[in-house]
């Protein structure tokens, strides 16, 4: 009865959490990794009846001897095994169909991605418009850096300064 239950969307699911985070996945196998990132991710683990350790054991359990992945149908035999375990009050198949639902819509969420901090201090210090010196050189008005020509003395060769490069034309001109 469980097994009838509309597996297109499951194996979806499983699709996604296979090739997450890594370019060369065929998603047709999914590592331990993902196995737990997908029971974390659906709400599978809640710290109380199934926790990461659960899941790493019925992992080993349900994947091949030698092998490192499993595919969709040890998939589906480990989230049997969980399903279980989570809802102890349900009878089997309504804990199946249970843990199915919970994971057909899942799809793989990013915690931590890197944001820029907006703290009091880091915008002070990283504003380039309040930068002062040789400092300030090495950026534009706009904020880009200007790359070598910021970081180092770029000799033109004319005999005059950089600063005052042009100065002395100007001083005849006006003698003149």
């Amino acid at each position: 009865m469980a097994e009838n239950l509309d597996s297109e969307a499951l194996l979806n699911a499983f699709s996604r959490f296979a090739v997450y985070g890594d370019t060369k996945a065929s998603g047709k196998e999914m590592n331990g990794k993902n196995w737990s990132k997908l029971c974390k991710d659906c709400k599978i683990i809640d710290g109380k009846s199934i926790t990461g350790t659960d899941v790493d054991i019925v992992f080993s359990k349900v994947k091949q001897k030698s092998a490192r992945v499993i595919t969709f149908n040890e998939f589906q035999q480990a989230l049997q095994e969980l399903a279980i375990k989570r809802f102890k009050t349900k009878g089997r198949d309504e804990a199946i169909m249970a843990i199915y639902k919970m994971v057909e819509g899942g799809e793989p969420t990013q915690f931590g991605v890197t944001k820029t901090v907006k703290a009091g201090g880091v915008d002070r210090l990283t504003d380039t418009s309040l930068y002062t010196g040789s400092h300030k050189e090495r950026f534009d008005e706009s904020g880009q850096g200007r790359g070598r020509e910021g970081r180092e003395d770029v000799v033109n060769n004319t005999g005059c300064s950089s600063k005052n490069e042009g100065s002395y034309d100007k001083k005849m001109k006006n003698e003149k």
